[in-house]
């Protein structure tokens, strides 16, 4: 039997498997909160590996080893300050935005959350918050099919407009029907699946270079092992590139695909547990990639053959040291990483349109059944739109991604912290420095400094909703009682000493 049908039977199981979840979580889905948070059941270890697979997407085995391969261990920053940031999430926001999402009115989603934890009334927190979510969520959604087609063109040699389309269309349809639990169960699979594959190819790539010592001696040679550059680069240009890998970590607490998973774990308690296998799951799957682009350049100049992009060194890499059969399992989970990203990021999108926005236009309630259509025909139409602007890429996977993960952590990141931790936060704090991130994410990328966008817009986004909120506060007491209500829950007994 040929490479290519042991390429394509890996595939068609994957896929199989994928639908099937899916079918599954269809068949669990009832009601709008289960298809939107899965009726926030969702043990550690499943909050866990969905969060990690879906932060990661296509960049984990593409983006990211692409950096390396072309840039040496100078870009693990972006590793390392990923890892403290999900360390720090899972520690700082997760306890606290399941217990508080609860206690504040059983918000679902975060623009809910954003609104009844400041009690806006005025709905235009709520509505800002859930079209800053469709603008930087259409771009980062399709920046995972740009990785689906750029893959599909590195393994089969096809068009990537196919490539494009058969991961849309696959990740639509379990999402459409699974919502928010089958993507989660899927994503457990996926996380597994990434794992594996970022071990199996830097192990197997090193043994046939000739060991540690060789594949080392060639990256040193190539100057590609130092966390400081080659020594080509000027002192600033060093210090630029360590605080913008670092400051990737602050975007964690802004991602609603990410923290949402904490909204639906079972109880406050369990973040504990998710944090640990979380971490766990993430230094694994982060070590594996930055080996893997390390690898990939000693092994490409010592034997020959080099991509010609260098975003796609795993997929090259899977199939010339593999089995077919085991290739092609390594080629599913690069859609694992782009396919469980694309999943969250619809649900939640469809979650800004149906629950942030078209509720808020209704007079009148519309019913449960009602609910669950519009969802999913807003996981649809988000997902008509990402493909259009997917079907000519003119950037790179990880270009796209660093774009909408500043977005959104600059935006989010700062409410999201001030909202768990600042009684005095208030409706037009949250709004002013949401609208100051978001634009200024934009202007920095304009300027073009070099600096990551995400840094200054993170500052710029929490010094304006400290001072509009301190202009802004009165006294509430109903946001009083529910920030002791949740400081109660999460930490029993100390909420007077947390008064500020």
């Amino acid at each position: 039997m040929s490479a290519q049908f042991y390429l394509y039977l890996a595939l068609a199981i994957y896929f199989a498997v994928m639908l099937f979840i899916g079918w599954l979580a269809f068949r669990r889905t009832s009601s709008h909160e289960g298809y939107m948070l899965a009726g926030r059941g969702l043990p550690p270890w499943v909050a866990a590996l969905s969060a990690g697979a879906s932060d990661m997407s296509g960049w984990l085995i593409m983006g990211l080893p692409g950096a390396i391969y072309a840039s040496g261990l100078i870009e693990g920053w972006i590793a390392i300050g990923l890892l403290i940031g999900s360390y720090l999430n899972w520690r700082l926001v997760a306890p606290r935005l399941r217990a508080y999402s609860e206690v504040s009115r059983n918000s679902i989603t975060i623009p809910s959350f954003f609104e009844n934890r400041t009690r806006d009334r005025t709905r235009l927190l709520r509505t800002i918050s859930s079209v800053i979510i469709l603008v930087f969520f259409t771009l980062y959604a399709s920046s995972g099919m740009v990785a689906g087609g750029k893959y599909f063109e590195s393994t089969f040699g096809g068009d990537y407009w196919v490539g494009m389309l058969l991961v849309t269309v696959v990740t639509l349809a379990y999402t459409l029907f699974g919502g928010f639990l089958g993507a989660s169960l899927t994503d457990v699979v996926q996380g597994l699946m990434m794992v594996v594959a970022l071990i199996v190819v830097p192990v197997v790539a090193i043994i046939t270079i000739g060991g540690w010592g060789e594949a080392t001696g060639v990256g040193a040679s190539a100057g590609q092992l130092s966390l400081f550059g080659d020594g080509t680069l000027s002192t600033g240009a060093v210090v630029l590139v360590v605080v913008s890998g670092l400051a990737w970590g602050l975007g964690y607490f802004g991602q609603p695909h990410i923290i949402v998973r904490f909204m639906a774990l079972r109880t406050p308690q369990e973040a504990a547990s998710a944090r640990r296998i979380g971490t766990s799951w993430q230094f694994l799957s982060l070590l594996g990639a930055v080996a893997s682009g390390l690898v990939g350049a000693a092994y490409f100049e010592k034997f020959g053959g080099a991509p010609a992009d260098p975003e796609t060194v795993v997929l090259l890499m899977s199939q010339v040291l593999l089995h077919p059969l085991v290739a092609g399992f390594v080629l599913a989970a690069v859609l694992a990483a782009i396919m469980s990203t694309l999943s969250s990021q619809l649900i939640v999108c469809s979650s800004a349109l149906v629950e942030d926005l078209y509720r808020l236009a209704r007079k009148t309630p519309p019913s449960d059944r009602a609910l669950v259509l519009l969802g999913r025909g807003g996981v649809l139409v988000v997902a008509l739109i990402a493909a259009l602007l997917a079907i000519s890429p003119n950037d790179s996977v990880l270009g796209l991604v660093s774009f909408a993960w500043a977005g959104f952590g600059a935006a989010f990141g700062p409410i999201v912290l001030l909202s768990l931790y600042w009684r005095r936060l208030t409706n037009w704090g949250a709004l002013a420095g949401m609208v100051a991130g978001s634009v200024t994410v934009f202007v920095w990328k304009a300027l073009g400094t070099g600096l990551y966008e995400l840094l200054p817009g993170f500052v710029v986004a929490l010094a304006a909703a400290l001072l509009v909120s301190l202009a802004t506060q009165r006294p509430d007491a109903e946001i009083e009682r529910e920030f002791s209500e949740t400081m109660e829950i999460v930490l029993p007994g100390r909420d007077r000493a947390d008064r500020r």
